[in-house]
């Protein structure tokens, strides 16, 4: 009897990662689903997650580092470190996107699995954030091998950057968990993360860099919660510097109580999905 109610109260404390605990084979294959539903009927399949953010990397590029003109500070000034450190800024930005635009479907389109009492619900926020975490790796991938044939350089602190990125993959969570649940009773949600993702990308430091702004401004962008992330995965990456530890920390534990409070708030809310849908 103690041991069972110790295990609940262990499952209670784990809130957001039950689904590791409770549900791990179920998470990874409807993640599994996910990623090659999404290439299923192409030819080249999964080799899509490589080509799209080749192209996508390419036409930024042209857009701002050739008709615009726009260089890094503390760069040589040529087009691929401008390239590099854009692909940086948009792999988290896709990532945080990807996690954002889709929350708001996420329970509205399984309405048949909100219908199973059985079915844990909390396992589908955790399926779109793994799916946009196997792209923005894979975008990861194009990095290395640009940055290698462009540059000619692969800084040792490379292998940091997952470590960087797991704040924002905390957070992204939790943003799933909220999004998904208010969008079953406010389906207005949908309209607006487009504006906001777009919003989220312009006012961050994937494209401007922040301290050439006027001081006025800069705060906007620093607020912003992509633009830190953005900056720490450059040191790491591109500039081969170590981290802002204290800094992701603090971030891993606002993303962590941010998780915990849209966790508790999707548990609340899921008894009357089955109602509204």
């Amino acid at each position: 009897m103690v041991a069972s109610c110790a295990g609940k109260s262990a499952f209670r404390l784990a809130g957001p990662f039950d689904a590791w605990l409770l549900h791990r084979n179920l998470t990874w294959e409807m993640t599994r689903r996910d990623v090659l539903g999404r290439y299923r009927g192409a030819n080249f399949g999964l080799l899509w997650s490589l080509i799209s953010p080749f192209f996508m990397l390419l036409i930024y590029t042209l857009a701002f580092g050739y008709l615009l003109k726009a260089r890094w500070p503390g760069t040589s000034g040529n087009m691929a470190d401008f390239a590099m450190l854009l692909s940086l800024g948009l792999i988290v930005h896709g990532f945080l996107a990807e996690c954002l635009n889709r929350s708001p479907m996420l329970i509205v389109s399984n309405a048949n699995l909100v219908k199973r009492i059985v079915f844990p619900l909390q396992v589908l926020p955790w399926t779109i954030v793994l799916s946009a975490l196997f792209h923005a790796l894979a975008n990861s991938l194009v990095f290395v091998v640009l940055n290698y044939a462009l540059r000619g350089e692969l800084v040792p602190t490379l292998p940091l950057l997952p470590l960087v990125l797991l704040p924002l993959v905390i957070a992204a969570l939790g943003v799933s968990w909220l999004v998904s649940a208010l969008s079953v009773f406010l389906r207005d949600i949908a309209q607006v993360t487009g504006v906001l993702t777009t919003a989220l990308l312009f006012l961050s430091s994937a494209i401007v860099p922040v301290e050439t702004l006027p001081e006025n401004y800069q705060w906007i962008f620093r607020a912003n919660p992509l633009t830190f992330i953005i900056d720490q995965a450059r040191e790491v990456a591109f500039w081969g510097r170590m981290p802002d530890w204290s800094g992701l920390c603090l971030y891993a534990v606002g993303a962590l109580v941010f998780a915990y409070l849209s966790h508790a708030l999707f548990q609340k809310l899921r008894r009357g999905f089955a109602d509204v849908l």
